[in-house]
């Protein structure tokens, strides 16, 4: 995965606001999630298909990180969401 990856999201979850967080339920599991931090934003922009180099700008623009450590923590963040069988990457 890199700059120019497209990310596509294949599986909605319920999720609910806790006190700034997202909790989610994966009801064909049986799993729960909580989301904290620029995993919300994460979140919240690949409800609509998009590059990952778009999720960066959006995260650059709301936190002070540098690019390659923002580009990074990214990549993690949707590869295990893609491990999960939440997202697709291409």
């Amino acid at each position: 995965m890199d700059k120019s990856t497209r990310i596509h999201l294949t599986k909605k979850l319920e999720v609910a606001e806790l006190d700034g967080d997202k909790a989610m339920i994966d009801f064909e599991t049986g799993k729960y999630f909580l989301l904290k931090g620029a995993a919300n934003e994460i979140w919240d922009i690949i409800q609509e298909d998009t590059k990952v180099e778009d999720i960066v700008l959006n995260l650059r623009a709301q936190y002070d990180v540098s690019e390659d450590e923002c580009l990074g923590a990214t990549i993690s963040f949707l590869e295990n969401l893609k491990k999960l069988g939440f997202i697709e990457a291409k």
